[in-house]
């Protein structure tokens, strides 16, 4: 009778995999970003989320068209996310330069029907709004668009329906299907509410608070906010020394970051 065997010792950390199995698969380098957007708190929010994890990272910025151009012929990103409304160049004037550099996502605060109709016919690979995306949902949205599948937020499909359906004549517009055996079918907006609706209204910001915490974050002084929603001065900022306590920030660069969900 032979004598047991001693125990196997253990492998030291890092030993090589025993012979005839697989090694195991590297991991994918991360996707390398773009960033160009005009606000620099966006562009700070956006770099930092993206960058400190191990899937993405943001390679460059830039503060308007030609400065993504340039960046994107200098570094080549696998996606750049654009903004629509910047100085000198704006997003939708660069947008067919860029797409032929890489995949672009349009990563804005503006959503109206033309902007959105327009920049995804000159080729914008998704359209997603400031506010209706989470970041794990914003770099699923990067991943797809980098392999061809396009993603669009709420607020810019909303937009598109609208100009589809307006421009459908009435008797060419098909009567909704009931749903789940319902007789009377739900809204589409009973079934899954826009992202951004659930995300902002844990600020709990009046309809007001909410408009004048746009034109905030679009970059509008007191002044431009006061013409544009016709109240004085005064009246906007007690306006915003209430966004800001329901916010808890104290300056507007904080309160947009929050708003954008970039903080």
């Amino acid at each position: 009778m032979h004598p047991p065997r001693p125990p196997r010792p253990p492998e030291p950390h890092g030993a090589a995999p025993r012979p005839g199995l697989p090694p195991p698969a590297p991991a994918p380098p991360p996707l390398r970003l773009l960033v160009a957007d005009d606000n620099p708190v966006v562009r700070a929010g956006l770099t930092a989320l993206l960058s400190g994890r191990s899937d993405t990272t943001v390679v460059a910025e830039a503060r308007d068209g030609r400065e993504a151009y340039e960046a994107a012929v200098r570094h080549r990103p696998d996606v750049i996310l654009l903004d629509v409304r910047m100085p000198g160049v704006d997003g939708i004037s660069a947008l067919p330069h860029l797409v032929g550099l890489a995949p672009v996502m349009m990563l804005t605060y503006s959503h109206e029907t033309e902007t959105v109709r327009e920049a995804l016919r000159l080729g914008a690979g998704g359209y997603l709004v400031h506010g209706e995306f989470t970041t794990e949902q914003l770099v699923r949205a990067v991943r797809d668009v980098r392999e061809g599948r396009p993603h669009v937020t709420p607020g810019a499909a909303t937009a598109l329906l609208a100009d589809l359906r307006r421009d459908a004549p009435a008797h060419e517009r098909p009567e909704p299907p009931a749903i789940w055996g319902l007789s009377t079918p739900l809204p589409l907006s009973h079934l899954q509410p826009p992202m951004g609706q659930s995300f902002r209204s844990r600020f709990r910001l009046s309809t007001r608070e909410a408009e004048i915490m746009d034109l905030i974050a679009s970059g509008m002084t007191n002044q431009q906010i006061a013409a544009a929603c016709f109240i004085s001065e005064k009246t906007v900022k007690n306006h915003i020394n209430r966004i800001f306590a329901k916010l808890h920030t104290t300056t507007r660069s904080q309160a947009t970051a929050k708003w954008l969900g970039v903080a």
